[in-house]
């Protein structure tokens, strides 16, 4: 059984843990610290006015987590929901959860949000197949970004 749940102070340790695989892996680009982890653990545990945080349960266990930013978009003419971070842990990879966290985003999306987006490597092949499935995308420009 698959479920998807908000966490609690409870989960701290399995989010970071997770948090912490997903940021090692190929799909990030520059190092996080830490800190950053802990700051949005709190922030998630605070409010959902700017992000929010499922986690993956597969028959009971944490199998993994999505995090969301929230935004609004002139250009879509409303709420933008920008996935950040899905990350299913390896032992649960092709048991649906993806394509199930998405059904259960879909339906729980109100109205005024107007797009979906998310990045993901070209060479992730069963990412992109299921993004591809589900209507995603890809854009045809590049983003900057400014650190500060």
């Amino acid at each position: 059984m698959i479920e998807f749940t908000k966490p609690t102070p409870e989960d701290r340790a399995d989010y970071l843990r997770m948090v912490k695989e997903f940021f090692a892996t190929d799909a990030v680009l520059f190092h996080v610290d830490d800190s950053h982890f802990e700051r949005c653990f709190e922030e998630l545990l605070r409010s959902d006015e700017y992000t929010f945080c499922h986690l993956f349960r597969y028959d009971g266990e944490t199998a993994g987590y999505a995090l969301i930013a929230k935004t609004y978009s002139q250009e879509a003419g409303g709420m933008v929901w920008w996935i950040e971070e899905i990350y299913v842990l390896p032992e649960y990879r092709g048991k649906g959860i993806g394509s199930a966290y998405f059904d259960y985003l879909f339906s729980i999306k109100p109205d005024n949000v107007k797009r979906m987006r998310l990045e993901v490597e070209r060479e992730n092949k069963g990412a992109v197949a299921l993004y591809k499935r589900l209507g995603f995308d890809f854009l045809d420009y590049d983003q900057m970004y400014l650190e500060l």
